[in-house]
């Protein structure tokens, strides 16, 4: 394993340095939003609902500071495209990228349509992917402290209840985030995924923010509304949006690869990986050398190693 990496914070000081949150109207994107100027950045959000922009402006500039709102599709390649050069324009250099933005699919994987699966991958995974390609570049190009956190769930990490689409979409959300970690390490770039648990927000009723050609015809979205409705009543009970974007940059302040806000799922966690460990049957021969050697890349990964190892020292 030669993999040069660092542990290094590189926005442990956030103050000054600029921000673009996505999804960032409502709910932990807000939260992300409202703690980033608190802490003296620049920021940018990305917003799709003129009611929930107008919502969301009372607590900006509560917290005060310099932000901007634009109205962005995160699963529209050209639009992120065009939303980094109008950051670039607005804040200069940007040093924070949160791909905060997602939809709710309140469905399981019995009962989706091939719909729900273009609309949750499109903006759970496509927005993801495209904001790292619209900023990235130009972080790498800046050099200056960077730092790119993507908000996954709980749902990414174990299977909880019954929204398997949600959860599919999370999960991969999770592993761009490691793979991406480990690559932009060695030019001293963070990298985090950020997977909170059960927050106050309205996830589970983007049925309103769907294109027309995905929404189920052979299912009314009154259906989804239905469904939106019952988990409405869950989601109250949730951590607040502000309290959980706190959470979220005191994360991304440390370069913690995992930012887990909700620590009562903690036995869930190791109920998951005992699973995966109790998978493993040493049956049959065993590996050759030469397997071995083939595998020697992927059998362990700095990643992880390096990311324990500081964990230890924070918390020994």
């Amino acid at each position: 394993m030669t993999m040069t990496t660092t542990s290094a914070a590189p926005l442990a000081d956030v103050a000054g340095k600029a921000a673009f949150i996505t999804g960032a109207s409502s709910g932990v994107g807000l939260g992300i939003a409202c703690a980033c100027l608190a802490a003296g950045m620049r920021v940018m959000i990305t917003y799709l609902t003129e009611a929930h922009l107008c919502a969301a402006k009372p607590h900006l500039e509560r917290v005060g500071g310099e932000f901007h709102a634009l109205r962005v599709d995160v699963s529209d390649r050209i639009a992120m495209a065009n939303a980094a050069d109008v950051a670039r324009d607005l804040l200069g250099n940007v040093h924070l990228l949160c791909n905060n933005a997602g939809v709710g699919i309140a469905s399981t994987i019995l009962d989706a349509t091939l719909k729900d699966w273009d609309f949750a991958i499109g903006v759970n995974i496509g927005g993801v992917v495209n904001g790292i390609s619209s900023f990235l570049p130009g972080m790498i190009a800046h050099a200056e402290p960077a730092h790119v956190v993507s908000t996954s769930s709980m749902s990414g990490l174990f299977h909880g209840g019954s929204v398997g689409v949600y959860t599919s979409t999370k999960f991969a959300v999770v592993g761009m985030m490691e793979a991406l970690r480990a690559e932009v390490a060695p030019r001293g770039i963070g990298v985090s995924v950020a997977c909170p648990g059960l927050v106050a927000t309205n996830i589970f009723h983007s049925g309103r923010n769907r294109p027309p050609e995905l929404r189920n015809g052979e299912r009314p979205l009154a259906a989804d509304d239905v469904l939106a409705a019952r988990f409405k009543t869950v989601m109250a009970h949730g951590m607040d949006p502000m309290e959980c974007g706190e959470r979220i940059l005191r994360g991304i302040r440390r370069n913690d690869m995992y930012i887990l806000t909700h620590p009562e799922f903690e036995q869930g966690l190791r109920d998951r990986h005992e699973a995966l460990l109790r998978s493993i049957r040493p049956e049959g021969s065993a590996a050759t050398a030469e397997r071995l050697q083939a595998e020697q890349s992927t059998l362990r990964h700095l990643v992880y190693i390096n990311e324990a190892e500081r964990l230890s020292r924070e918390r020994p």
